[in-house]
């Protein structure tokens, strides 16, 4: 008796009726080809926009309550959760145990794939058991097709701690919709090679983890505006980024707010409030934390408008 694929009827598995003959088309006609498919992406990931928008609101109220961010995948899932687990501390100032992610096979398999490993449902479970998720936690699963092994075993063993659950997906049919907080699914359809979920699901994943972590890093205060008040200043580049926040915010001169900085510690929040308030640094820090580290409150004025004047003057 013959078996079928459980995979075969999988849209992310599909044969793309556009690109049937791509290995005969010129460089520009990929390309072109590529970009119409992108164009019926960006309309998937658009239908979803009001469920991306709860995640956003459903990881701002765990942050907010002491709660962790967890991504757990496999592939270039996995992947897409560890680059944006790891861009969290530098771009809003995050603990490195705030956000984290999850990789089928560790950290071996970002660079090196190790086939196989996503397929270990029991394996999951124990990753995810090992971070000791709480129901002040929100774990949100990654998994293209919808049907990863090792993705289900994570989550199921986070939902028996009582974490919230989103689940990222690109088969709006997936069964795991009963089981989760929230499904976020772009129905991107088959992909221009066939199987290859680093492409349209990838992107389109890409694109909904963007805005559930930036929406979700705005809410709790991590920006003022739409300026980087939260950055870390490991490097020149950054710390110049530092120094020009603080000239737009304040008026202050490049060099002057360079000595702002240091007296600061290099705290840009810091430096903010002691020159719009007069405070010292330890007082302007105790000021920030009773605004819940949000700088629109503990200095009482909008950046919006300084900036509109800085652009039109630009302009």
């Amino acid at each position: 008796m013959s078996v079928r694929s459980k995979w075969e009827s999988l849209p992310t598995e599909a044969i793309n009726p556009s690109t049937l003959g791509i290995d005969k088309l010129s460089p520009e006609d990929i390309v072109e080809g590529m970009l119409n498919e992108d164009r019926k992406m960006l309309a998937a990931v658009q239908r979803e926009k009001d469920r991306i928008a709860v995640g956003v609101e459903i990881i701002t109220q765990a942050l907010r309550h002491g709660g962790r961010l967890v991504f757990v995948g496999a592939g270039t899932s996995g992947r897409l959760g560890v680059v944006e687990s790891a861009e969290m501390p530098p771009t809003f100032g995050t603990s490195p145990d705030l956000v984290l992610a999850i990789m089928a096979g560790g950290k071996d398999a970002i660079l090196h794939p190790k086939e196989g490993v996503e397929d270990n449902y029991e394996e999951g479970a124990r990753s995810i058991n090992r971070l000791r998720p709480t129901k002040k936690d929100v774990v949100i699963g990654v998994s293209a097709s919808g049907m990863t092994p090792f993705v289900r075993g994570a989550l199921t063993r986070a939902r028996c701690a009582g974490s919230k659950i989103i689940f990222v997906t690109c088969d709006p049919r997936t069964e795991l919709q009963t089981f989760v907080d929230l499904t976020i699914a772009p129905a991107v359809g088959p992909e221009v090679i066939a199987g290859s979920t680093r492409l349209k699901a990838g992107t389109a994943t890409k694109i909904v983890l963007n805005m559930l972590t930036t929406g979700a890093m705005v809410r709790i205060g991590k920006t003022y505006g739409n300026l980087m008040v939260d950055v870390q200043t490991g490097s020149e580049k950054l710390r110049d980024r530092a120094r020009r926040i603080i000239t737009i915010v304040t008026g202050l001169e490049y060099d002057d707010a360079d000595k702002l900085l240091r007296q600061a510690h290099w705290n840009v929040k810091a430096a903010i409030v002691m020159k719009k308030t007069g405070l010292g640094y330890p007082k302007a820090v105790a000021r920030l934390r009773k605004a819940h580290d949000v700088v629109r409150d503990a200095i009482g004025e909008d950046v919006e408008a300084r900036l509109k004047e800085l652009l039109h003057t630009a302009g």
